[in-house]
């Protein structure tokens, strides 16, 4: 075992290697990453006395010549995630131990609940960003997709429990600062209070570094994404069975309020409800495309030319790539026809699945 600090997952049935100080290490079973260290069963009983007891402790291993110290990875609900684990001589203090922040997504309705470490770990401002009810696509990057973020929008898209997934991801910090972050995630059933089941998604990112020469970038996903990239178009990727952004791809559109959701009943002009239902027709054909009419920020209504584009994240799964842009004077001018007509009961999208 290095002199680094040991960052174990504890959601699974045994504990799992994630991280070796910033290196992150692909969910390996602690009793293999261990295997010829003498110590070992004292690590795993270190790391279960911590679990069971909710705060990190220190002890000697049985021939009294080293200490095993551990420090939990706690969301704020109180579950442990993980635990940082660090084996030395009794008389060495451990390095620093590397941030690692918790955070939840919940998939059943498409909200994150953040800590202020999983915030500063992933480049985000703590002091500027809620930690409870951000959306999905507050907590991804705005850049290309690569192939372990089509994996965690899959899950998105197709919520199930017992998938785990553990990736680096180069990114921008909120000043435009290039950083890595590891990142690690396992979906679990959860029963709330009012006894309903949901599937969430808990996790842990850490600041790490790249090994090796990266990961393959040439996604067929990708390839389709970067060729509706235009000069005005605002891309996103949506979840087509509930509509709801994913991931922005561009920088948002600032002519309408787009954390409100795209499908949403408040967002989307009831006189432009029946726009929606022929898209819904087309969707289920090929790619669907209309002029609605969407909230500002100011509380009007400002009108959107949406085209939904069908794509492949990953084998089987299938997202919408929705792009926006302004609309010609003679879509305004169409627009601006609707508002004679009385208002329709509103038709979901899911229709077009």
């Amino acid at each position: 075992m290095s002199q680094d600090w040991l960052l174990v997952e504890t959601l699974g049935a045994e504990p799992v290697v994630v991280a070796e100080g910033v290196h992150t290490r692909d969910l390996i079973p602690i009793n293999r990453h261990l295997r010829r260290n003498p110590h070992l069963m004292a690590i795993q009983t270190a790391i279960s006395e911590t679990v069971r007891g909710g705060t990190g402790l220190s002890s000697i291993t049985p021939k009294s010549d080293r200490v095993i110290r551990t420090e939990v990875v706690q969301m704020s609900d109180g579950v442990i995630h993980g635990v940082h684990i660090w084996l030395g001589s009794v008389d060495v203090e451990p390095p620093p131990r590397p941030l690692v922040g918790p955070l939840i997504w919940d998939l059943t309705d498409g909200t994150a609940t953040d800590t202020t470490e999983s915030l500063r770990v992933g480049g985000w401002d703590p002091n500027r960003e809620a930690l409870q009810g951000r959306a999905f696509v507050d907590d991804l990057p705005r850049r290309d997709l690569n192939p372990y973020e089509a994996k965690v929008l899959g899950v998105m898209i197709k919520p199930e429990p017992g998938v785990t997934i553990c990736s680096t991801w180069d990114v921008n910090d909120y000043q435009g600062q290039p950083i890595t972050v590891g990142f690690v995630s396992r979906t679990l059933l959860d029963v709330t209070d009012g006894g309903a089941e949901r599937v969430i998604c808990r996790a842990m990112n850490w600041r790490s570094v790249r090994d090796g020469n990266g990961i393959e970038e040439n996604l067929l996903a990708q390839r389709i994404l970067d060729g509706l990239a235009e000069p005005g178009m605002h891309r996103a990727l949506v979840d087509p069975a509930k509509w709801t952004l994913l991931k922005w791809l561009d920088e948002p559109p600032p002519f309408f309020d787009w954390r409100v959701g795209l499908r949403s009943a408040k967002v989307i002009h009831p006189q432009d409800r029946d726009v929606t239902a022929a898209m819904a027709q087309q969707f289920a054909n090929g790619p669907a495309s209309g002029v609605v009419r969407l909230a500002d920020r100011d509380g009007a209504w400002t009108p959107v030319h949406v085209t939904v584009h069908r794509v492949e994240l990953d084998d089987g799964v299938l997202a919408g790539l929705a792009v926006l842009r302004a609309p010609t004077p003679e879509e305004t001018a169409e627009v601006e026809q609707r508002e004679q007509r009385p208002p329709r009961p509103l038709t979901g999208w899911r229709r077009g699945r």
